[in-house]
């Protein structure tokens, strides 16, 4: 029986290993399958940037090392002192000898024990420093990105990269890296330890070692995938709920809740179904490293006892009780940083992936940059001259046709015509939020690529159909963070556009909260706020678009009171379908399907008799039957 004991104990473990490889090829091959089309970034790219990040904190991890040093001690000294100590029991001993073997195992305990806190306190000060780099960079950088890519990229991804991701990879320094260098230290030591102490037994362990290395390039490969469709997942379930609670309003007005109940339980079991997939892909990692740690005792205790007791010398080594004892605590010191491998793994993918989903947002490359000779605009007359200018959003999808025309500076020209017109993008193309395809658009004679993109915009103002006011009060989305203005400039801006009244009445006045996308403000009073942003920011060419068209006659009247007072700034800009809104504009520009088909006056344009003559004879008739 003792001669069969070794061979049913390896066989024992070669059946267990092969039943959860098995486990583990059904698991991981549903992964597989499921994201085989994603892009895939390699690991030494993925620790290259992120170590570019950790570089000027180089002095801290360095600190960090040497506080390790210490705490590393304990893990290869402690059990040799309790071999000794349970050797002295065994023999006649002096009780003041155990007593200092006792007192040096308490010392190594208490400083092992100040070193992983102040481990910790400095982890986590510079892993909240490179986290906020993170953000920081993966912000700005949207904000580089054109209109074009955001529309294409959904709101709530783009959350999730900003906060959720980095958080992901905050781990990585805080914790994973200091965590696996010490731990590789540790089982280096301690394999230093146990063959000083006895080479033969250690020899032992280390058949060992080619099971946790294979476990290790096996789970690799699978491990980066489960982390994906977690994070796919919790991204998709992000954008839903940004889209969905931005239009809550809308759902309940069509009674359309049940339907999107269905929809996010069913993106909710997907996240549900990831997270379940992932946890049985590490799950299985840790029982194989377990199984590892206790047969490596069970051939300890055999091999072991059986020499200790019939004073066997195995390669000429002698094993006692205190050879046992240490060997015993030094195979679990070896054990346990590997069983936490799992765990520190887990963490380590899922900082990868995380990383690899910032990586790709910071890699997309702005469509509009400027060029390398771009000049700034410090002060703008505001002349405008369209030059044959073709524009499509989707190749061969032309939006506009050979557009040309020219605006004088402080003149006022209105736009208008059928929705799909046109109108709407030469708003965008002057601003240079799309580059056109051919012609020139001239900004006092100099083409707009030539002009840096922050100059060029700074001199715009836009006042838009949807108002956006940010969560805050009245007076910082007037100054939206503009330094060196007074609130007597403030309420000079709000009185020349009609805002004051409205703003005095509310009990804090310009300190009243302004809620999520200014919603406790009516459509008429959102606009005249817009009108006092613009001013405040003293643009040299206003751009209106359909600002008039979601508000009351009685708020109009102020707005159109606003508008001529405006007109003395600087250059102005209408879209409008109220021609009523642009009878007095110098030039009003008629569109249709991309071209410019009737320009002049408004004036002219009715003596004409041509299609401006016979819309504005329509909105007459519909204004007149309305009326009553």
């Amino acid at each position: 029986m003792r001669e069969i004991l070794p061979l049913l104990i390896v066989g024992s473990i070669i059946g267990a290993f092969a039943i959860v490889f098995l486990l583990a090829y059904l698991a991981l091959r549903k992964t597989k399958e499921a994201l085989d089309t994603e892009r895939k970034m390699s690991d030494a790219e993925i620790v290259r940037r992120l170590l570019g990040y950790a570089r000027p904190y180089w002095k801290s991890f360095v600190l960090v090392f040497f506080v390790m040093l210490f705490s590393i001690v304990y893990d290869l000294v402690s059990p040799l002192i309790v071999g000794q100590i349970q050797g002295l029991i065994k023999q006649d001993f002096e009780l003041s000898r155990l007593y200092a073997m006792v007192g040096a195992y308490a010392g190594i305990l208490i400083v092992s024990m100040v070193c992983t806190y102040l481990q910790a306190m400095i982890l986590q000060k510079t892993g909240q420093k490179i986290l906020s780099q993170i953000r920081l960079d993966v912000f700005t950088h949207i904000e580089t990105l054109s209109h074009a890519q955001l529309n294409d990229i959904p709101v709530g991804k783009l959350v999730t990269r900003v906060s959720n991701d980095p958080n992901a990879i905050s781990f990585l320094f805080t914790n994973i890296l200091v965590t696996l260098a010490k731990n590789a230290m540790v089982v280096v030591g301690v394999l230093g330890a146990m063959l000083m102490l006895n080479y033969a037994l250690a020899l032992m362990v280390l058949c060992f070692v080619p099971f946790v290395l294979l476990f290790t390039v096996v789970f690799r490969k699978f491990s980066r995938r489960a982390h994906r469709m977690v994070n796919d997942a919790t991204t998709d379930i992000n954008t839903y709920l940004s889209e969905n609670l931005s239009g809550m309003k809308i759902t309940q007005i069509f009674n359309r809740e049940d339907r999107k109940l269905d929809d996010f339980v069913n993106r909710s079991r997907a996240l549900q179904k990831a997270k379940m997939n992932r946890t049985l892909v590490f799950g299985i990692f840790q029982p194989m490293v377990y199984m590892l740690y206790i047969s490596s005792n069970l051939c300890l205790f055999y091999l072991g006892a059986r020499g200790y007791i019939q004073d066997i010398h195995y390669f000429g080594q002698v094993i006692d009780s205190s050879v046992m004892v240490s060997f015993y605590m030094y195979i679990s010191r070896f054990f346990n940083p590997i069983q936490t491998l799992a765990e520190q793994f887990d963490m380590l993918q899922r900082s990868f992936a995380a990383a690899e989903k910032i990586f790709t947002v910071l890699d997309m490359t702005p469509e509009l940059t400027d060029a390398p000779d771009a000049i700034d605009l410090p002060e703008l007359r505001g002349e405008i001259e369209f030059r044959d200018v073709w524009f499509s959003y989707k190749p061969d999808e032309w939006v506009l046709k050979g557009v040309s025309f020219h605006v004088q500076p402080k003149q006022t020209v209105a736009f208008v015509g059928s929705t799909g017109s046109g109108k709407t993008t030469i708003l965008s193309l002057i601003c240079r939020n799309y580059d056109i395809q051919k012609g020139q658009i001239l900004i006092d004679g100099i083409d707009i690529r030539k002009i840096k993109i922050s100059s060029l915009r700074r001199h715009f103002g836009q006042m838009l159909q949807d108002v956006f006011l940010f969560s805050g009060d009245i007076r910082s989305n007037i100054l939206l963070r503009k330094e060196g203005v007074s609130d007597e400039a403030v309420w000079e801006a709000c009185r020349y556009v009609n805002a004051e009244p409205f703003i005095r009445r509310l009990e804090n006045g310009l300190d009243e909260t302004v809620r999520e996308r200014g919603n406790n403000f009516s459509a008429g009073q959102r606009q005249l706020l817009s009108f006092a942003r613009t001013v405040i920011h003293k643009p040299s060419v206003m751009i209106l678009d359909e600002a008039t068209a979601n508000i009351d006659t009685e708020t109009e009247l102020l707005i159109q009171d606003s508008l001529e007072k405006m007109k003395n700034i600087g250059t102005m800009l209408i879209v409008a379908h109220r021609l009523s809104t642009i009878q007095h504009a110098d030039n009003i520009i008629l569109l249709s399907h991309g071209r410019i088909v009737e320009q002049g006056s408004h004036q002219q344009l009715l003596h004409r008799k041509g299609r401006y003559y016979s819309l504005y004879t329509l909105q007459y008739h519909q204004q007149l039957l309305q009326n009553g």
